[in-house]
């Protein structure tokens, strides 16, 4: 198998600081061909964009994205947006593909969501001014999530393929929102535990071509690798779950969400 693993934060160094090569031969040694570097905040879309070059030659292909974190969002000053405008800027000679991970997230309660909206709603505008789609973060803030997309889907400021929602755990009513819009759905481990509720029938009912496979490592190891650090190798179980639930060989998935990730960042991505 060739499989795209679309959402990893491998740039936390202190996550993958002792053994950042042996995990990229891992990934390869998997079929992992292509990885998206997931940012989260200004210092780590620095370091994403550094190992993107640091291992160019690591033989699978590494992406960036650059964006600030709901979580992050007090921090999303002045010197934050003129620097994602730097980067931007230079998207093409630096690998940036996507503008995230950006969002909005209730669970703990780190920055009001006034903060959060105006965060979000200045990373979007990045986004569709620069062409690029948006890796969306949403937790505990549905509704107002889908409110602000819809504003700006109404207002034309959305792409006409505005992005992906990463690590989707909505029900069908919301996916079915979204994919009207033309995002992506992005699925991760959660989908192999047992305890799996929603997303089984979202992937059921998700056209194959719109459907993404990711680790967001390090977190949410899918079975068997549960409790575990989790690294782009264990995608390919993402993929086997995937491909049980659409009844089709694990292959054949594999191509597939290969595909939709290369034609959503980019043939060349």
């Amino acid at each position: 198998m060739e499989i795209f693993d679309s959402h990893a934060h491998l740039n936390w160094r202190e996550e993958y600081k002792e053994d950042i090569d042996q995990v990229l031969e891992n990934a390869k040694n998997a079929g992992v061909t292509h990885i998206m570097l997931a940012s989260s905040t200004i210092e780590d879309s620095g370091i994403a964009l550094e190992l993107r070059k640091a291992k160019k030659d690591c033989g699978v292909k590494l992406s960036c994205m650059v964006g600030v974190h709901p979580e992050d969002a007090c921090s999303f000053d002045e010197e934050a947006k003129m620097q994602l405008e730097k980067w931007l800027r230079h998207k093409d000679e630096l690998g940036i593909v996507a503008v995230g991970e950006i969002g909005m997230d209730y669970h703990y309660e780190d920055c009001s969501p006034a903060y959060e909206a105006v965060a979000f709603i200045y990373q979007m505008g990045l986004a569709f001014r620069y062409d690029l789609p948006a890796v969306i973060h949403e937790r505990d803030a549905c509704e107002d999530m889908l409110f602000m997309l819809r504003s700006l889907h109404k207002q034309k400021l959305l792409r006409e393929v505005p992005g992906v929602m990463h690590c989707f755990s909505g029900s069908v009513e919301t996916a079915k929102i979204l994919l009207d819009m033309g995002f992506y759905l992005g699925f991760d481990g959660p989908i192999t535990f047992k305890n799996a509720r929603k997303a089984p029938d979202v992937i059921r009912m998700c056209p194959l071509d719109r459907l993404l496979v990711e680790t967001d490592s390090p977190y949410m190891a899918p079975v068997p690798m549960r409790g575990k650090r989790n690294e782009p190798a264990y995608v390919k179980y993402v993929v086997e779950e995937m491909a049980r639930l659409k009844e089709i060989p694990a292959e054949e998935m594999a191509r597939i969400t290969t595909e939709n990730a290369q034609r959503l960042f980019g043939k060349d991505t």
